[in-house]
């Protein structure tokens, strides 16, 4: 048996249970003796309990059963997060009856993921099971949050990682560690990254200049890149889209004769400014 797993008692006889590392390396799926060393360990004392989360996930059936017996535990249940909730162990995080992270830390939701061999036959059925995990996740963030499940599932597709403020934004925790509550601060703007937003948010500005290059040029001169964003082979197409340069035409008897300036294009990411994220 691995134990991802650490009991301590303090000194005035309250526990802290430690999450460190991946949840159950090995899956409890089909596994008696693990689910019961820790249920054991968990119902060995009473009182008040703070868990201490810093993992970024691992077996769902693991991650199921600890949010259980969390969620049975009769005294009130701390969790805080110091470092990283993700994927499982962001189940494990909505059992708390306060959640609290800290300011630096992170949660991240996504869909349940497994490895499948077989025929056709047996790939629909992984997706079927798939499809029936991700609902029972969901279950667990609708209690905690309150939002609704297609949001939830939303948010889960585009694997969004949340700061600890966005989290507190969107329900997924209470409050934040250490902030002085007689002295307030303003809070900072929270922030959701989504993989798939930052996609459609660069092929949105690339479409935008396109257009306008087209109406100033009468055509585009390089195809649209479909190589993913960021590589060599897009930059590489990018900067070869047209650039011009509109000079107003002033009156004969101002002109002056100017040496011939290199219009040679500026590359695109320096004249859109968007590959610097």
């Amino acid at each position: 048996m691995n134990k991802f797993w650490n009991w301590v008692r303090n000194s005035d006889e309250s526990r802290t249970l430690y999450l460190n590392g991946t949840i159950a390396e090995e899956s409890w799926f089909d596994d008696d003796i693990t689910p019961a060393a820790f249920k054991s360990e968990l119902l060995a004392g009473e009182g008040d309990i703070t868990v201490w989360i810093n993992s970024p996930g691992g077996d769902c059936v693991a991650a199921s059963q600890i949010y259980s017996m969390l969620m049975d535990y009769k005294g009130a249940v701390t969790v805080k997060i110091d470092g990283i909730a993700a994927s499982a162990a962001s189940v494990i995080a909505m059992a708390g009856t306060t959640v609290l992270m800290a300011p630096t830390a992170l949660m991240m939701v996504h869909n349940p993921l497994t490895v499948a061999i077989g025929d056709t036959e047996e790939m629909q059925k992984a997706i079927a099971m798939l499809d029936e995990v991700k609902e029972s996740i969901i279950n667990a963030y609708e209690i905690k949050t309150g939002l609704s499940r297609a949001r939830l599932s939303h948010l889960m597709d585009a694997e969004t990682w949340l700061s600890a403020h966005k989290a507190v934004e969107l329900g997924f925790a209470d409050d934040l560690l250490f902030t002085a509550k007689e002295d307030p601060v303003p809070e900072p703007e929270s922030y959701a990254f989504s993989r798939r937003a930052v996609t459609a948010s660069l092929q949105t500005a690339l479409c935008s200049f396109c257009c306008k290059q087209q109406k100033l040029t009468g055509s585009i001169a390089a195809p649209f890149p479909t190589e993913p964003f960021g590589s060599a082979g897009a930059l590489s197409t990018l900067n070869k889209l047209p650039h011009t340069k509109t000079e107003q035409k002033q009156p004969a008897e101002f002109q002056t004769t100017k040496p011939k300036k290199n219009n040679r294009a500026e590359p695109l990411y320096q004249r859109l400014n968007l590959l610097k994220f």
